[in-house]
């Protein structure tokens, strides 16, 4: 490609409201352009890294037995609501009707679908297993679309779907897809770790677990051990801490003190010169719509992915001022759980304080001396906080938690018979009885692992592509375009090198060297040819995006070097 008749602009400045490296590269770059909040358009430098991720995708999945086919974007919400999801997925659902007033929504994922084209082509156990999957545009009406591609209301997925006639089936169709999901990511150049997670709006009866990309703009946080290969999400994560009840009756009797406007644990911890480990911290929830009260230690956060799965309720909302006056008597700032009247649950590490200070249940007031126990009821207990640094290992005596954070690329899920049944999917087994489909369901976020590689592939130039999903393998670069000998030799270099199946991009503009240099750095091609004043004697620049070396070569050693790049990649 001449870089003269490229459909793409470089950027000196990314706007404003890019706030992720990724976001401000892509578009300074010239792959990508935005058309609103959180849709964008693809320019032919971002399209062509879209593309090679795609064929990789594609290429590793077939490898591991799955078909392609394609499914409607358009999908009758009549699926939805007979899945049960229709209430469940909330306002990300992009709903609405046609002419006859009939309702559909724009697929954010294809559970129902997929379930429902099965359900009507297979009836008998010879015809599974199966996996099928597609590349699709998916839609999601996000509150706050951000950081470009890596939160966006249109995004491509690729979405594959296992059907299996037994569980030992299906665990064997989910390590086939969660090997080659290993491999595709490995092949992108993306850093991934594999952490166990929960399974949200899609559901399940199985395992499931996020591939997550490392990266400090990650919205998620992973914890990791420190000395066995433990790793979960956040919302996931459980502790070692012991959950044994610690009750100590030698601590006085529980005392109400005054505490003018105290309202937060800090402000209690430095009112009365304690840590904010010997605070209860209580909070009131509303879970489909009545009041439940939960207490965790005052350095720790409430996981509400954890306590909502306790209860089993659809949803869960910190309550308002309002609620929690009505629920308790008192105002946010100073409830606890002594006395109260509505149900409370308690956090395993609360059961591990032998006493504590906690809300008076009216305002400017805190108990102190309250032993869980014998001050409150502790009949309803459990994990249902976040997991912190240093954090013992759930699963070996020796290591610690540490937290980092990650995107979420991939997300593989055990369903087993949760859309299966909801929507009537049967076969015919080996004894012509009605068997429901054992099923699976695996995705990629295809655009966003292009945010991930810049997010970790970058420097304070511009984008580090890796070889294999980089948009051209090499950027050819005249110093000047009206020094002949260089148009000559760059000519020529350009075209053995596509000859020999080599991407180049030739840049022929009428530019400064500094301006082509910036560009190219920018636009991050992994090896960069420069045709300059030797170009006489036969001699060009090798220049190594990631690592910068510069080394000059004869131009038949240059092509082998590119050759075997390009190979090895």
């Amino acid at each position: 490609m001449r870089q003269s008749a490229l459909f793409s602009n470089t950027l000196r400045e990314a706007p404003s409201d890019a706030e992720a490296a990724s976001h401000q590269f892509m578009l300074r770059g010239g792959f990508i352009r935005q058309l609103a909040a959180g849709i964008y358009s693809y320019l032919p430098l971002g399209l062509r890294v879209l593309h090679k991720i795609e064929h990789i995708i594609r290429q590793e999945l077939e490898h591991a037995g799955a078909q392609e086919l394609l499914m409607p974007a358009l999908q009758p919400t009549e699926l939805w609501k007979e899945s049960g999801r229709y209430s469940v997925y909330g306002p990300e659902l992009m709903r609405l009707k046609d002419r006859h007033n009939r309702e559909f929504a724009l697929g954010p994922t294809h559970e129902e679908v997929i379930t429902s084209l099965v359900k009507n082509e297979i009836n008998s156990y010879r015809k599974l297993p199966v996996t099928l999957f597609q590349i699709q545009t998916k839609f999601r009406d996000e509150r706050r679309p951000r950081y470009g591609l890596l939160r966006g209301r249109e995004f491509m997925m690729k979405d594959a779907y296992s059907f299996d006639a037994s569980w030992e089936g299906l665990d064997r169709s989910y390590k086939a897809m969660y090997e080659a999901y290993v491999r595709i990511f490995q092949r992108c150049g993306l850093v991934v770790k594999a952490v166990e997670a929960d399974a949200g709006a899609i559901g399940g009866e199985g395992g499931t677990h996020e591939f997550m990309a490392l990266a400090d703009i990650g919205e998620d946080t992973i914890a990791t051990c420190n000395a066995c290969a433990y790793a979960a999400n956040l919302e996931k994560a459980h502790s070692g801490s012991s959950s044994e009840r610690r009750v100590s009756a030698q601590h006085g009797t529980v005392q109400k003190i005054e505490t003018p406007d105290v309202r937060t644990v800090e402000q209690l911890a430095q009112y009365l010169a304690i840590s904010s480990q010997a605070v209860m911290k209580t909070l009131i929830y509303a879970a489909d719509g009545k009041p439940i009260a939960v207490v965790v230690r005052g350095d720790h956060e409430v996981n509400e992915i954890k306590l909502q799965n306790h209860l089993g309720v659809e949803t869960l909302e910190l309550a308002d001022a309002q609620t929690t006056k009505a629920a308790t008597g008192a105002p946010i700032g100073f409830v606890g759980p002594v006395g109260l009247n509505i149900p409370v649950l308690v956090d395993f590490a609360v059961l591990q304080m032998e006493a504590g200070v906690c809300g008076g249940n009216e305002v400017d007031a805190h108990y102190t001396n309250v032993v869980p126990g014998r001050d409150f009821s502790v009949e309803q207990a459990g994990d249902f906080r976040n997991v912190t640094a240093g954090d013992p290992c759930p699963h070996c005596a020796e290591g610690e938690l540490q937290l980092m954070k990650g995107i979420e690329v991939g997300h593989v899920f055990k369903l087993g018979t949760k859309y299966s049944e909801a929507l009537g999917a049967r076969y015919l087994d080996a004894n012509g009885r009605e068997q429901t489909f054992i099923m699976g369901c695996y995705g990629i976020g295809v655009s966003r692992i292009l945010s991930a590689i810049v997010e970790q592939s970058h420097d304070g130039r511009g984008i580090i592509w890796p070889q294999a999903v980089a948009p051209y393998h090499v950027h050819v670069i005249p110093v000047s375009v009206k020094d002949e000998a260089q148009m000559r030799i760059a000519h020529e270099l350009y075209g053995l090198l596509r000859s020999r199946g080599i991407e180049a991009l030739l840049d022929d503009r009428d530019e400064r060297a500094g301006v082509k240099f910036n560009d190219s750095d920018l636009m991050g091609i992994p090896v960069r040819i420069v045709v300059g004043k030797d170009a006489g004697n036969g001699q060009v620049e090798y220049v190594d995006r990631r690592s910068n070396e510069k080394q000059a070569l004869l131009l038949d050693d240059a092509i082998a070097r590119i050759l075997a790049n390009v190979e090895g990649a």
